[in-house]
């Protein structure tokens, strides 16, 4: 079993999401008293945050390669990003370390294609519903993507950083988000990523009856099958 290396903090409730999600998929290959080989690497999020509200994506990517590099020195084998936003510097942190890098979009592409699917729904941060660092990756794999229109991707936006990122779920939030994801199926979406990986803490499988794609789990299970040598 490899050491995978967390970089997560952005925010805690998430990466404490992964960690569950990663030792639970362990114990279901392992059994007994297995669970993970990892290390974690835990951002300040107001520090960060205040770095992508600012536009400051150069100092941000060097607090994340310097992250990684601490992580492989201190014996990881592969790294996770554990948030979609900050895969905008996903090159720069991959070129700082010479363990790879799994990237989220491309997990959650896998995914998609395996599903056969063409179109989807993003939500997650404006920076990556808006910019083009996570589409493109999707585009590599042939699935357009679809995002809310203008007003609806503000309160995506401020119901992660003022809501679920600070641990808040409330009802009528979940309501909120089920209605621009009918409108992006309204628009021919015939999935939706949950593209930020504090979404799925509010959004289930049950809550609707459409392919949703929880990009934690995805991003988890990737490498957990990289820890055990799987394809």
């Amino acid at each position: 079993m490899k050491t995978i290396g967390l970089i997560g903090g952005l925010s805690w409730e998430s990466t404490a999401d992964y960690y569950q999600i990663i030792n639970t998929l362990v114990k279901e290959e392992l059994g007994g008293l297995n669970s993970a080989k990892c290390l974690i690497y835990s951002f300040n999020m107001e520090e960060m945050a205040v770095l992508q509200r600012e536009g400051k994506w150069e100092q941000a990517a060097q607090l994340m390669a310097d992250a990684a590099k601490t992580l492989e020195t201190g014996g990881a084998e592969v790294i996770l990003i554990c948030t979609n936003t900050m895969h905008k510097v996903a090159q720069e942190v991959q070129e700082a370390i010479s363990v790879p890098l799994i990237h989220i979009a491309q997990s959650t592409a896998r995914s998609i294609t395996t599903k056969g699917l063409k179109k989807v729904g993003l939500l997650g941060t404006k920076f990556t519903m808006e910019q083009d660092f996570y589409k493109e990756v999707l585009d590599q794999y042939g699935i357009e993507t679809i995002i809310p229109e203008a007003c609806d991707r503000e309160d995506v936006h401020s119901i992660i950083f003022d809501e679920l990122c600070q641990g808040k779920f409330f009802p009528e939030s979940k309501e909120r988000y089920l209605e621009i994801i009918r409108k992006l199926l309204a628009d021919g979406a015939e999935g939706i990523i949950l593209g930020c990986t504090e979404i799925p803490l509010l959004i289930k499988d049950e809550d609707i009856d459409i392919p949703l794609f929880n990009t934690t789990y995805l991003h988890s299970k990737e490498a957990v099958d990289f820890s055990f040598g799987k394809e």
